[in-house]
C-alpha cells in the first residue's frame, strides 16, 4: 500500500533518531514538497541533493542535529537546528526547522521531532530556540504553542511566494532561566 493511502491510524507511532547520508533523499523530497507547494519555506526554488548534503555536513560538523522520524522504514519528517545569528553574542540562541512529510501532516510527527529538538538544545546548554513561521500557518503556530513557544514578532510583508506577499512570525522558547557570562 502506497504511503498516502496507508490509514493514519494504523501506522506505529514515529520514532525519531540521528539523521544519516542514506536519508538525504528522503529529506530532499519533504523539504522539495515544501518548497514547491507550501510557504513552510519562503525558498521558491528546491533544493538539489549536493547542497543537502553539504548542509547536512555542515551541521555534523558544527555538533548540530539532524532528526528524522520514522515508521515502518518509512521518513515521514525531519528537523534542525542551527546558529541564530552569525555574532558571538548569539552563541546560546538557534534557530530551528520542522518538515513533515504531505502524507503524515497532522498525524504528530512534528510535535515527536519538536520536543526532541528541545531536549537536544537543552543538553547542549543552548537558552534560546527561535522559529519562523508564515503567519498563516496556523497548524505549524498551534503546534510551537503546545511546546511552549511563544509569539514574539510578527513581521508584515517580509516574504513574497506564490505571487503574493507574506507575513512571518517569530517564535522563541527559553529553555532555561540561568545568567550567562
Amino acid at each position: 500500500m502506497c504511503p498516502s493511502h496507508r490509514d493514519p491510524d494504523d501506522a506505529p507511532a514515529p520514532h525519531v533518531r540521528d539523521a544519516t547520508r542514506e536519508d538525504l533523499p528522503a529529506i530532499l523530497e519533504i523539504y522539495n514538497d515544501a518548497v514547491l507547494h507550501t510557504t513552510a519555506s519562503y525558498d521558491d526554488r528546491p533544493s538539489t541533493l549536493d547542497a543537502r548534503l553539504a548542509w547536512f555536513d555542515a551541521r555534523r560538523d558544527q555538533n548540530l542535529p539532524v532528526l528524522v522520524a520514522e515508521s515502518a522504514d518509512e521518513v515521514l519528517g525531519w528537523a534542525s537546528y542551527g546558529p541564530f545569528r552569525a555574532w558571538p553574542g548569539y552563541r546560546y540562541t538557534v534557530e530551528h526547522s520542522v518538515y513533515v512529510s504531505r502524507e503524515a501532516r497532522g498525524r504528530g510527527v512534528g510535535g515527536v521531532l519538536l520536543a526532541e529538538l528541545v531536549s537536544r538544545a537543552r543538553a547542549q546548554d543552548l537558552h534560546a530556540m527561535v522559529g519562523g513561521v508564515d503567519a498563516a500557518n496556523e497548524a505549524s503556530l498551534r503546534l510551537h504553542a503546545r511546546h511552549g513557544f511563544e509569539r514574539v514578532a510578527h513581521f508584515r510583508q517580509v516574504g513574497r511566494k506564490f505571487g503574493r506577499w507574506l507575513d512571518l512570525v517569530f517564535v522563541e522558547l527559553l529553555l532555561d532561566d540561568r545568567e550567562r557570562d
